[in-house]
């Protein structure tokens, strides 16, 4: 029991610093902005992610790095990332980091939907309770207002699209290719398709632009690649709860970096969705224990694990 215990434990150590990342790439992202073009940003994220990806797994992985069983899926989850991080960029032109980051927060929804249909994995009532929960507070957070009700907000609602179809496809190749596999595509593919594009919006920027890109670039390789590990290590209806703490980076960022507080309402929303991961955390290390044994022995019939 403590050998399935821990990769699980593992799993969600993992989400919860590549969700830390993503907080910290939008509170940048909206820096950059206000100045840089959107495929110059994307285009210097890539070539970082790529070089990065390449020199530490390298030494280690050698020819296996390129080996992909799925070169389809890989190429199709490329260019959703490609989609999603230019969507991002545009939405955060527009609005404020913790705003964007609670519609964005949708995408765990879609998520369980699909894990509960799809994928087959198990999901409780109690766990679906706690996920409306989440909802509810969302609505909350994106409540009809002045600010929120322009055209950009049907931006962050492309990108929950997006981004669910990318967590999937991520969860589907990490059963079939590494994750350092996985992200280096990811990466070069992105980098092949901005790099064509490039000279389209090609721009001199100053130094602490050039700085920045690069530090986006760092927190989009180190977010993807622990996002690619926890699902390696443990399914997405369990990893989900997890997703809703990027919230609570997007707010600390627009509050420490655009000195943005989330009014009354919203600090609700937020402590609700809060609340209904929590819970759902403590319900699914529940289930874990009481369905521990069932599942060994299934384990045991098939003769090996599938992951």
């Amino acid at each position: 029991m403590s050998g399935l215990a821990a990769p699980r434990r593992g799993g969600i150590a993992f989400i919860v610093v590549a969700v830390a990342c993503f907080g910290a790439l939008d509170t940048s992202s909206k820096v950059a902005a206000a100045v840089v073009p959107v495929l110059m940003a994307i285009w210097v994220r890539y070539v970082v992610q790529t070089l990065a990806t390449a020199a530490v797994l390298w030494p280690s992985e050698g020819r296996r790095l390129f080996r992909t069983s799925r070169p389809g899926l890989q190429a199709l989850r490329s260019a959703l990332l490609v989609a999603s991080n230019a969507i991002a960029f545009l939405s955060l032109r527009h609005m404020h980091v913790g705003e964007f980051t609670a519609i964005v927060m949708l995408t765990p929804l879609l998520l369980t939907v699909v894990a509960a249909h799809a994928l087959r994995e198990s999901v409780s009532w109690s766990r679906w309770a706690c996920l409306a929960a989440g909802f509810a507070g969302t609505l909350l957070v994106m409540r009809p207002g002045r600010e929120l009700f322009h055209a950009a907000m049907l931006l962050p609602l492309l990108l929950v699209l997006a981004s669910t179809a990318f967590q999937i496809l991520t969860s589907a190749l990490a059963r079939h290719d590494s994750p350092g596999t996985i992200h280096f595509y990811s990466g070069l593919g992105g980098l092949v398709a901005t790099t064509l594009l490039l000279p389209l919006a090609w721009q001199p920027q100053p130094l602490a632009m050039w700085l920045l890109m690069g530090l986006m670039g760092v927190l989009g390789a180190l977010g993807h690649f622990m996002l690619i590990v926890a699902y390696t290590r443990t399914p997405v209806a369990v990893l989900t709860p997890y997703l809703y703490l990027q919230i609570l980076f997007g707010a600390l960022g627009g509050w420490l970096v655009f000195a943005h507080v989330p009014d009354a309402w919203s600090l609700g929303g937020i402590a609700l969705i809060f609340a209904g991961g929590v819970f759902g955390t403590w319900l699914t290390g529940r289930e874990m224990l009481v369905g521990a044994e069932a599942q060994s022995s299934l384990n045991a019939i098939a003769g090996s694990d599938a992951r």
